[in-house]
């Protein structure tokens, strides 16, 4: 289990899929600066593309569930959201897989985005007036990793404010309660979304593969591959023994395909 130790404001290390992800990040913001500085018009039209906006992905925009969260505005916010995102994600590849760090991160994400289109889908249905914001930043997906540090690392003391100790659990029931509370306000799109990111952070703790999708996708691709490598030498050997057979021949192979040992028991087999 991660420990801080003595130093409760000491930041994990910046390796491994934390690196990743804050620099992917970073060189997103970088790129809407570049363009915002050659021609505003254009880092525009870049930033409404890759927001997530729910009328848009309703419209066949589905590139922007994947990409809203590489947008960024503002010197302020960005540093917030990757200071955060550097902090849990270091905080939990001390103790998991960087698959499943990654996999946690994504399904986060998207969980967000599917709040804000469910709502806003909801909302037209019924003829319900919501403001149509668009979504930008990886906000989502730091709830996630909050989530998860709530649930499998509860009893950790952080610092809220840098002065108030508070456990993890405690924390992520706070930042909840706040998502909640905005459902009766203005914000209620980006609260519902919130709640999106936090659900999917948690099914993904509860029920995803410790060592992450990827590990789960190679194991099956595998087995799969090996039963098919097994059903082959099978019926080879069926066609074999059938050849043999019409020569005045008999030869016989075990359930797996492999030929059997004639001079000795019959459960004596070869590898």
């Amino acid at each position: 289990m991660p420990r801080f130790g003595s130093t409760p404001f000491a930041f994990p290390d910046f390796r491994g899929v934390t690196r990743r992800l804050v620099l992917a990040n970073l060189i997103a913001y970088f790129v809407l600066v570049l363009a915002s500085m050659a021609n505003p018009a254009t880092s525009y039209t870049l930033a409404s593309a890759f927001a997530f906006t729910p009328s848009a992905f309703l419209q066949g925009w589905i590139w922007q569930p994947f990409t809203y969260s590489l947008v960024h505005y503002g010197i302020t916010g960005t540093l917030f959201e990757l200071l955060s995102l550097w902090f849990l994600a270091g905080f939990l590849e001390a103790g998991h897989s960087s698959s499943w760090i990654t996999g946690l991160f994504t399904v986060s994400v998207l969980g967000t985005a599917a709040g804000a289109a469910i709502i806003y889908a909801c909302g037209s249905a019924l003829g319900l007036s919501l403001t149509g914001a668009s979504l930008y930043g990886c906000f989502g997906g730091i709830f996630g990793l909050l989530v998860a540090i709530g649930l499998l690392y509860g009893d950790t003391q952080f610092l809220l404010f840098f002065v108030i100790g508070i456990k993890a659990r405690y924390l992520v029931a706070i930042y909840a309660l706040i998502s909640i509370a905005m459902l009766f306000g203005q914000q209620r799109m980006y609260a519902f979304s919130q709640l999106g990111g936090a659900l999917a952070g948690l099914l993904w703790v509860r029920l995803a593969p410790p060592r992450g999708i990827t590990f789960l996708f190679s194991e099956r691709w595998f087995g799969l591959r090996n039963r098919y490598y097994r059903w082959k030498r099978r019926r080879a050997a069926r066609k074999f023994e059938v050849y043999m057979r019409s020569q005045g021949r008999t030869v016989r192979f075990d359930g797996n395909g492999r030929p059997m040992d004639e001079d000795h028991d019959d459960k004596k087999r070869w590898n």
